[in-house]
């Protein structure tokens, strides 16, 4: 019986330290404070308006939406810009800053080992001894040595959720940079691409002016030459010559226009200065080639959330601000630390490793507040209030990016109806301008009406080209609200899905 006993005794001893280290941890970790970070609840729609281009089930790879255009000088252009942006390096260096903070943050909740190894030598004079005779005080000065090598450990007891806190914010402050990058880098590539559709455009029309310019001189000369053989009045001839003069008039505002375009591209790819005045290459690509794509790939509203990263940027703010009341609450209480050293010290480098010379120490602090007037409780209301403003934030990026969804949608829609009633005026406005021709050939009617015709063929061509350039903007616009391109792996998250 006895022998049963020694058997049971320690099992039950080791069983009674195992529920008290549970339960101590279970204290320990309840002792945590501040809220946990919940997502605010969002009334979204279930989906996009039913009349609204973009029910195509088939998705292709997305991920570069820009390659949908076509256009090799788009691509290199967009390329360049995602590497030599200056405001994409800004936002990297700020990614770089917020991993730094976030490695600071991990540091915190490891103790801190540190060491110290020192060396004096010190004389003390017999004169500051109470003692008047100057004989026993030259007797008295003596000279030390002192020799100490020491390793330390500092530890905080994270009891409160403090550390643990911080490190939250701080990881969520790093997502938030990376999101903002994000954000800024589709920022970046629409720009580029609705600034070179606007700059082709205005290339275009700049060329069609021309090629109007051209006709018209030829026009004004045999103009001219039947004035001069008496076949036509001078005011015919005058005629001729203003409409040319307009249209020369017109030209210095495109190419001013195609000039200024040229530049605001080369600030966005992040050319430089010598490249800006003296080798800006654009490409040589013509309006008329670029591809418009025909199908868009079917999105739900809820997928938003997840797919433009301005939204999970303003929700990793909102999580940074909810960890820091859990930190701004921690201080209000009493933080534990702890402190060791070990390390040995002799007046002889001979005996600086003996056991004489072992020194060694160990201790614990408490410190809290105790009067600060509101000091503690006011960072609470800041961080609650910070919260506040943060989900705010929030709710106002999501609001926004709904609605530059909603209206690039509809002008999607609205440019894709408006291009093709330009291609019917187009080829009304053609055939009325060829009437014009052969009826003031045939002197059916007056060299005025056949000018009108012209002139309204040429008005119909410019609105054309501004027409696809507006409707390719609205397709790269669309694209940049939806959050940039379709991912493969998104797209098979999205098959797996029921």
């Amino acid at each position: 019986m006895q022998k049963t006993m020694s058997k049971t005794a320690p099992s039950r001893d080791g069983a009674k330290r195992y529920c008290l280290g549970m339960m101590l941890a279970l204290l320990l970790s309840g002792c945590a404070v501040g809220p946990d970070y919940q997502a605010p609840e969002l009334a979204l729609p279930d989906t996009w308006p039913e009349h609204i281009t973009l029910s195509q089930s088939e998705r292709d790879d997305w991920r570069n939406w820009w390659q949908q255009f076509d256009d090799p000088a788009l691509d290199r252009l967009v390329t360049r810009a995602t590497q030599d942006n200056l405001e994409l390096t800004i936002q990297l260096a700020r990614i770089q800053e917020a991993r730094a903070q976030l490695g600071f943050t991990e540091a915190d909740q490891f103790p801190t080992v540190g060491y110290q190894a020192e060396a004096t030598r010190e004389r003390t004079p017999g004169a500051a001894l109470p003692i008047d005779f100057e004989p026993i005080q030259d007797l008295l000065t003596t000279t030390n040595n002192q020799y100490t090598l020491a390793a330390s450990l500092e530890y905080e007891i994270d009891l409160w959720g403090r550390l643990a806190n911080e490190r939250e914010s701080a990881k969520a402050a790093f997502q938030q940079s990376q999101f903002a990058r994000d954000a800024a880098e589709i920022g970046v590539i629409g720009d580029v691409v609705t600034t070179y559709f606007n700059l082709k455009s205005a290339e275009a029309q700049r060329q069609l002016l021309d090629e109007t310019i051209t006709s018209y001189e030829e026009t004004y000369h045999l103009q001219r030459l039947r004035f001069e053989h008496g076949d036509i009045s001078e005011l015919d001839v005058r005629r001729a010559e203003a409409e040319l003069q307009g249209l020369r008039a017109e030209r210095p505002a495109l190419a001013r226009q195609v000039e200024s375009l040229r530049g605001a591209l080369g600030v966005l790819v992040g050319m430089s200065p010598q490249e800006l005045i003296s080798a800006l290459d654009t490409g040589n690509s013509q309006l008329a080639d670029i591809t418009q794509p025909e199908r868009i790939p079917q999105v739900m509203p809820s997928e938003l959330l997840q797919r433009r990263p301005d939204i999970r940027s303003a929700e990793a703010s909102l999580i940074a601000a909810t960890a820091q009341v859990g930190v701004a609450e921690a201080n209000r209480l009493p933080s534990i630390n702890l402190t060791s050293f070990l390390g040995t010290s002799a007046v002889s480098g001979g005996d600086l490793f003996s056991n004489a010379a072992r020194t060694w120490g160990v201790g614990a602090s408490v410190m809290g507040p105790l009067f600060d007037f509101g000091r503690t409780q006011a960072g609470v209301d800041s961080a609650e209030a910070r919260v506040e403003q943060a989900e705010a934030q929030y709710r106002l990026t999501v609001l926004t990016a709904f609605n530059e969804v909603r209206d690039a949608l509809y002008t999607y829609d609205f440019t894709s109806q408006r291009s093709a009633a330009v291609e019917d005026q187009i080829s009304a406005v053609q055939r009325a301008r060829d009437l014009a021709v052969l009826m003031y050939d045939q002197g059916q009617v007056s060299q005025l009406e056949r000018l009108d015709a012209e002139r309204s063929l040429l008005s119909a061509r410019l609105e054309q080209a501004d027409a696809r350039r507006e409707q390719l903007a609205a397709a790269a616009t669309l694209f940049k609200t939806l959050g940039g391109g379709w991912q493969a792996e998104h797209e098979a998250n999205q098959d797996a899905t029921p």
